[in-house]
C-alpha cells in the first residue's frame, strides 16, 4: 500500500478558512476526513474565473500536502452511477469536481481502523456549484448523474491499479446509501459495478 498521506485540521468547528487564504472556503462533511470545498469565483461583465487547484492554497486551508499524479475526466449519461470502487494497493486519494451537469457523489469509508468505519457520505456537486469533494486515500467512490448528462474531473494521489481494484456494491444494504433515485427511473450501470461485492465479501483497508 502507498504511505499515507499527512492530514492536519487547521480547525476542529466544521467550518475551516485559512485567514491567509481567501480563495479556498473548506467544511467538514459528515465523515470528518471527507472535505467539501468552494473556490472563489471572481466575476465581472465578461464572465467568471477561478483557480481549480493551487497547490499552496489547498495546503494553508486544509493542511493537506498532496501530490496528484493523474487527473481523469468522465462523460456520462442521466442516470448512470459509476462505483464503488477503491483499490487495495496504490490507495487513491481523490479531488473530485463537475463541470458540466450535477452528480450526487459517494465515499464510503473502508478503513478498519477508523471510527467512521462503514460509514458513507453524499453530496451534490455541479457546474453551477463549483464545488469540489477531497476523497482520502481508503473510501470506496462513486456518483450518480442527476442531470441530462455530466462532466466529471478528478485528480488521483496514486496510479489507477486494475490488478487490485475493487468494486463494492452500490445497493448492499448494510452500507445502506440513499441514492436520489426516483421510483420510475432505472439506473444505467456496467456489467463490473452491477456485479460488486457485498460489504461483507468486499476486503477492507
Amino acid at each position: 500500500m502507498s504511505a499515507p498521506i499527512q492530514f492536519v485540521l487547521q480547525k476542529k468547528n466544521k467550518s475551516m478558512t485559512a485567514e491567509s487564504n481567501t480563495k479556498l472556503h473548506v467544511r467538514q462533511t459528515a465523515i470528518a476526513d471527507v472535505l467539501l470545498l468552494e473556490p472563489k469565483i471572481f466575476t465581472d461583465q465578461r464572465g467568471w474565473l477561478m483557480e481549480s487547484f493551487n497547490a499552496n492554497d489547498y495546503k494553508i486551508a486544509t493542511g493537506l500536502d498532496l501530490n496528484f499524479v493523474q487527473d481523469n475526466h468522465t462523460h456520462s449519461k442521466q442516470w448512470t452511477l459509476r462505483g464503488l470502487h477503491y483499490q487495495l494497493r496504490h490507495t487513491q486519494g481523490k479531488l473530485v469536481r463537475v463541470v458540466s451537469g450535477s452528480v450526487f457523489d459517494v465515499a464510503v469509508d473502508m478503513r478498519e481502523d477508523s471510527v467512521t468505519f462503514g460509514q458513507w457520505v453524499g453530496e451534490v456537486l455541479s457546474a453551477e456549484n463549483h464545488r469540489h469533494l477531497w476523497i482520502p486515500p481508503g473510501y470506496a467512490h462513486g456518483y450518480l448523474v442527476l442531470s441530462e448528462s455530466a462532466d466529471f474531473l478528478y485528480k488521483t494521489t496514486d496510479y489507477y491499479d486494475p490488478e487490485s481494484e475493487v468494486c463494492l456494491s452500490w445497493c448492499d444494504p448494510a452500507v445502506g446509501i440513499s441514492w436520489p433515485i426516483p421510483l420510475d427511473r432505472e439506473i444505467i450501470l456496467s456489467g463490473k459495478n452491477s456485479a460488486g461485492l457485498s460489504w461483507d465479501q468486499a476486503p477492507k483497508l
